[in-house]
């Protein structure tokens, strides 16, 4: 289905009508979580994103081995080693600002972690539950 836009009714669909009714471009943290819950179709959970982001899901690794339980410190990837900025939006404003940044992250972390994409509701668990982290 395309929307008036001409785009399908995706992530970007649902960003850009949320950005063309609140006349800016820039994503927000919030922006994303209410187009992750419209595609999900369900209520998001922190509860829900906490416990996904801390489970292994029959691999190795969960969201957690490299960006901390906590998501408010840096982390460190587990296999390079490299430093990895806080996760939560409160820890690093700019988490959470760029759509296609946030999509090419979650479809790489989600491959390593679940050996799948991660579908919209788990996306839009976690980043409820990311949103809740504050100092």
């Amino acid at each position: 289905m395309r929307s008036i836009f001409g785009m399908s009714h995706g992530l970007g669909g649902v960003l850009l009508a949320l950005a063309c009714q609140q006349g800016a471009w820039a994503a927000t943290p919030s922006d994303l979580l209410s187009a992750y819950t419209t595609q999900a179709g369900r209520p998001a959970s922190a509860a829900r994103g906490q416990s996904f982001f801390t489970s292994r899901h029959g691999g190795e690794w969960s969201c957690a081995s490299c960006h901390g339980s906590t998501a408010s410190q840096e982390g460190k990837h587990a296999s390079t080693g490299k430093a990895i900025r806080p996760l939560a939006p409160a820890f690093n404003p700019q988490r959470f600002t760029d759509e296609s940044k946030v999509e090419k992250w979650f479809k790489r972390n989600c491959q390593d972690v679940l050996s799948r994409e991660c579908s919209a509701a788990e996306k839009a668990d976690v980043l409820a539950w990311l949103i809740t982290v504050q100092p």
